[in-house]
């Protein structure tokens, strides 16, 4: 892989083949690495901790433009909502509890303990993508579709709590609501891909 350096050096913007290319390229070698070194819990854990050594852009340059029902695709949109609940776990852990009531089924799934908290979340996506590297893929995959339609259901409740108060707030999240739905079932159809051993 290129450092950060190298990839600034290199002249223009890479040929969409090619990024292409280094997205599989690089998501293969790191799945199939972190599968084949999965009894080694200090690789695992710098495999789950990509996006702190990495950071969010390096990850996002290899990863973000891969179409969802890729390796690839899979990866970025597993490692984002890891992200997202390390930079906003309080919002977060809120409206995932908003929304296991209505989704008990999909919580079940998700795996996440009771009661709900930041640490609980965090606790829960470290254990899904450790699972990419020391489980099956699939339900990797489906734990965190199942953990996007409870955050999703969350959200639609918290929008229409904001819906008198702040209109464009609660519009927002309930487009917000149905990115994480759309989320959820590219994630599911990349487990059914893996299953059929057609996720490349």
């Amino acid at each position: 892989m290129l450092s950060p350096a190298q990839a600034d050096e290199l002249p223009g913007d890479l040929d969409p083949a090619l990024r292409s290319e280094v997205a599989h390229t690089t998501a293969s070698a790191i799945v199939h690495q972190g599968r084949r070194g999965g009894d080694d819990p200090e690789l695992v854990a710098r495999l789950v901790g990509l996006v702190e050594a990495e950071g969010l852009d390096v990850v996002a340059a290899m990863w973000a433009d891969s179409p969802p029902r890729t390796l690839p695709g899979a990866l970025w949109r597993l490692y984002v909502l890891r992200e997202w609940v390390r930079r906003d776990p309080q919002t977060l852990s809120a409206r995932y509890r908003l929304g296991v009531t209505a989704a008990p089924v999909h919580d079940v799934v998700a795996g996440v303990a009771d009661p709900t908290g930041p640490t609980e979340l965090r606790d829960m996506l470290d254990a899904v993508l450790s699972g990419v590297y020391t489980g099956d893929l699939a339900v990797a995959l489906e734990r965190g579709a199942a953990f996007c339609r409870v955050l999703a259901t969350g959200a639609a409740f918290d929008a229409d709590y904001l819906e008198l108060a702040d209109s464009s707030a609660a519009q927002r999240l309930t487009r917000g609501a149905s990115s994480l739905v759309k989320t959820a079932d590219e994630l599911e159809d990349a487990a059914g891909l893996w299953r059929g051993e057609r996720l490349d």
